[in-house]
């Protein structure tokens, strides 16, 4: 299949307030609408996971990462342009989300995807995609795409092609929480 035909009918799903199975810069994940409550609450019931735990989000670059936090740290610009390998930071004052995307400190992971297929999706659905490890709750992460249970796979609403996850890492990715002062903790190296 060939990537503008799989995003086009991907962004349908989206839309749709569907579930996807997709490759992301790390490993597979399971993505859809960040906005869209009763679509994360899917995600959530796909994974047997309790939705007191946020998930993190993908966005395709700065701008839109504006768009879904009051005030963005300076510091994480220049930590996105230099790092190297994926990072998700974690930033204080979520907007624009849905409420069950944000944790109970109002805070939400969000990572600047620079995969080729990831990138391309959130640009075309022009909003940020879930992205959560394609797993059961306390399971293995799918590094790759034959790594993902079929009990997954029959419960999305749409699977990307294995070709298409060529630029992935095939490991989580590092998670960083900053504070509105320039703090950082690290969360997951």
């Amino acid at each position: 299949m060939e990537i503008n035909q799989a995003v086009e009918e991907a962004v349908k799903v989206l839309r749709e307030g569907g579930v996807i199975l997709y490759p992301t810069d790390t490993i597979w994940g399971l993505g859809c609408d960040a906005a869209d409550p009763k679509a994360v609450e899917k995600v959530f019931q796909i994974k047997k996971r309790a939705d007191s735990k946020s998930l993190i989000i993908l966005v395709d670059g700065l701008e839109m990462l504006y768009r879904y936090v009051k005030e963005v740290p300076e510091i994480a610009a220049q930590l996105i342009e230099v790092n190297d390998q994926p990072l998700t930071i974690i930033y204080p004052g979520a907007i624009n989300l849905a409420p069950n995307v944000i944790a109970e400190d109002g805070t939400v992971g969000i990572r600047v995807s620079d995969h080729p297929f990831c990138k391309r999706l959130i640009s075309r659905f022009r909003k940020p995609i879930v992205s959560t490890s394609a797993n059961i709750s306390g399971e293995n992460s799918p590094a790759s795409f034959h790594s993902i249970s079929k009990e997954i796979e029959d419960a999305v609403d749409w699977i990307a092609d294995p070709i298409f996850e060529d630029g992935s890492t095939g490991k989580p990715s590092s998670i960083i929480k900053l504070g509105l002062s320039g703090e950082i903790k690290i969360i997951r190296k």
